[in-house]
Formats: C-alpha cells, structure tokens, sequence
C-alpha cells in the first residue's frame, strides 16, 4: 500500500481525524480513505457510486454516454441527473449533555459529530437527499433533506456547532419529527439512547408507522461499557447532575449484565420492527458505520 492510500485511512481513525479543525475535511477525508480501503476493509462488498456518472447499461440512451469518460477508462458510463435521486435522509443528533463524556480524547458527540457528517458528505456525493435534525429534551435544529452540493455546507456549518442541551426525551423528540414527516424516507438516528429504553422503542415505532427506514447508531464510550475505573469513583449523571460514588469492582459484575441485557432488548426490538441496529464505541473505526449505511442504501434500491 502506497504512504499516499496508507495515510487516506487513517483518517478512519476516529482519533487522527479529531485533530482537524475543519469539520468539512474531516468529512471528505474520511470517505475518501473509505473508498480508497474497500478492496482491503473487513466490511467490502458495497461499492461507492457517486451520482455524477454510473454504468452504462440496458435502458440507458447512447446520447448521455461521457465519451471523455470513455476515453479515458475504455468503459461506457451515462451522466446521471438530479431526478434519478430517490432517497430522502434526515440525520437525527442527540445533542444532550450525556452525549459529551469522554473518558479519552474524544466526547460522544464529537464521534457523533463526525460520523454525521462524512455521511452527509456521502449522501450529497450521490445526490441523495440529507438532512439534519438536532435535539435534546426539544428540537434545536430542522434542516429539510437537499440534495446539492452547497447544501453540505449548511449541514456542516450546524454539525460544526457544539452546543449541548440538557436532559434526553427521544420518544417526545421523535414523536414531534414524525408527524413532520411527509414522504417516504431514512432516519438515521445518532444517540448515545441515555433515556427511558421502552419510551426509545415507541418512538422509533410511531417513525416506523410513518413508512420510514431507520438505522439506529448507538453511541457508547469504551468505560460506559467496562466499567473499568480502578479507584473509587464519583460518577455524576450530566443531565440530572445526581451523583453517586462506589467502588467500582463492586458492582461491575452487576452493571455489565445489566448493559449486556439493554442492548439485547434494544437489538431485538430493533429487529422486531425492521429497524437496524448498530451499536458503536467511540474509539471505533468509521468504516463500519458507513457500511452499514451502504448495506441499507442497497437493500432500498
């Protein structure tokens, strides 16, 4: 692998790419590092086809054949154009101030972040329509699903924003973007789900019922899941600001089956209703995530 390809993914490291400033070249490096990987990813198998050309093929007028294109490659491609978009996708980020623990370098919501917005470069890149909707316990932001190429910078100007809000009402908030909900479409959710894990459910399930296609990116810091602090500790709820403080080898054992019990209840709810599923850690490669966009844009094709 040349030190050129090496170092486009690397940029799939959630860690190297947090040390950019500029959100927009995060978001491009990381696709291109995706791209630039398929053929050696774990997760290969969903090509990237950009929306400006696509294979030529039975149905398709010889006129919009790119002859320079052909020249180039010695294959026949067509010119696509803004009415062959057929997905509509709304971003849903939980900015709630759970969503900014960090036991490392990076905070939920600066994976979160992150991960929305190399799918809305994505998505743009393939002229799906996207979207973006921020909340907390209320909607903060409702940017309606576009498919241009300046729309991104909308997006990424709001995703650049890291202001928080207080305590986490999915199902309310999910409720409230429902019955805005007009045409068929994607809701992509980012959450780190800190809420009543039945009222999630029923959320997702009044969207459902809306006719749309979920996948639910669960959120989650590597010591949310171990429980690995090696002194007593004083955890403190930064939506609530309770506080507790315990040994935590005490309850460790208690805590991991009670953890390993919510996202088995939230898999197979999820399951249950055809929605995807996909639990991440924020030290979590970001291929796995776009593939499962990938896989889910496939299957609505």
């Amino acid at each position: 692998m040349s030190n050129k390809i090496k170092n486009k993914r690397e940029y799939l490291n959630p860690k190297t790419v947090a040390k950019l400033n500029s959100i927009a070249l995060r978001a491009r490096l990381i696709v291109e590092g995706y791209i630039i990987g398929q053929h050696q990813s774990p997760y290969h198998g969903f090509s990237v086809e950009f929306a400006e050309h696509k294979a030529f093929g039975i149905g398709d007028e010889i006129r919009h054949i790119d002859w320079k294109l052909y020249g180039k490659t010695d294959r026949l491609y067509v010119k696509r154009f803004q009415e062959e978009t057929n997905l509509r996708a709304y971003i849903i980020l939980d900015t709630s101030s759970s969503m900014i623990y960090s036991s490392d370098q990076i905070t939920k919501l600066q994976y979160a972040n992150t991960l929305a917005a190399a799918l809305s470069y994505l998505m743009i890149k393939q002229q799906d329509g996207v979207g973006l909707i921020k909340f907390s316990n209320k909607l903060d932001t409702f940017i309606h699903p576009k498919s241009r190429p300046s729309h991104l910078n909308v997006i990424l100007n709001k995703l650049n924003d890291q202001e928080t809000g207080s305590e986490t009402n999915i199902k309310f908030i999910l409720g409230q973007i429902a019955e805005r909900l007009n045409k068929r479409g994607l809701i992509i959710l980012i959450s780190d789900l800190i809420d009543e894990p039945k009222k999630v459910i029923k959320g997702l399930k009044h969207i459902r019922h809306k006719n749309q296609e979920i996948i639910v990116f669960h959120i989650s810091d590597e010591k949310e899941l171990s429980l690995d602090f090696g002194t007593r500790t004083t955890f403190v709820d930064l939506e609530t600001k309770s506080e507790i403080k315990t040994d935590p080898w005490q309850i460790k054992s208690t805590y991991e089956k009670l953890l390993k019990n919510l996202q088995k209840y939230y898999s197979n709810q999820c399951n249950k209703n055809h929605i995807d599923y996909v639990p991440l850690t924020t030290k979590q490669s970001l291929d796995m995530a776009l593939t499962e966009y990938l896989k889910k844009r496939t299957r609505l094709n």
